[in-house]
């Protein structure tokens, strides 16, 4: 046998070694979602409000923000006022309750303020696995077809929405022509 050849356990697991370290280093934000420009998946589930079921149906033909949270999350309680606000601003939202509890969820909904147009009862988590949901909160920019157009993990923030405003003004334009061309 080759003398080099005795090396070779003690160079795969140097390797192996760097790539680990390096992996320390890595900020799970920066791996994109594979469901950026795919279509939202289908679901039916129930709202909190009411119990009626919602579909992807609903939310195609305008720009939302989908908004995975869930009152366990302490993220999710640092993003929800601000989330209040872009509301307020006119920001059509649309919640996916994550694993929760919905007597929390609506007591939470009352205390703090519902920013959001519907929210789905997603108990299972079957959407959310669906969708690639990591952990909460993350949040979606869907445009008026019902196309993924950019996936954020984390909190939205007033610090961090900049980049964020810049998608939605585009895609809420970007349907505001298409209607516009479709009204003539």
């Amino acid at each position: 046998m080759k003398r080099w050849a005795l090396f070779l356990p003690f160079g795969i697991f140097v390797l192996l070694g760097f790539l680990l370290w390096r992996a320390l280093y890595l900020d799970p934000k920066d791996v994109p979602s594979a469901l950026v420009d795919k279509a939202f998946p289908e679901f039916s589930l129930p709202t909190l409000m009411d119990s009626k079921n919602k579909t992807v149906a609903d939310i195609k033909g305008q720009v939302h923000l989908v908004n995975v949270w869930g009152t366990w999350c302490i993220s999710c309680r640092v993003e929800h006022p601000f989330l209040v606000e872009l509301a307020k601003q006119g920001v059509r939202i649309v919640g996916i309750n994550y694993k929760d509890d919905n007597d929390a969820a609506l007591k939470w909904l009352d205390d703090l303020g519902n920013p959001y147009v519907f929210s789905v009862d997603d108990e299972d988590g079957i959407l959310s696995m669906d969708l690639g949901v990591t952990g909460a909160p993350e949040t979606f920019i869907v445009d008026a077809t019902g196309t993924i157009r950019h996936k954020h993990q984390g909190p939205i923030t007033a610090g961090n929405w900049g980049p964020l405003e810049t998608i939605w003004s585009s895609l809420v334009a970007e349907s505001q022509a298409m209607n516009k061309v479709g009204g003539q």
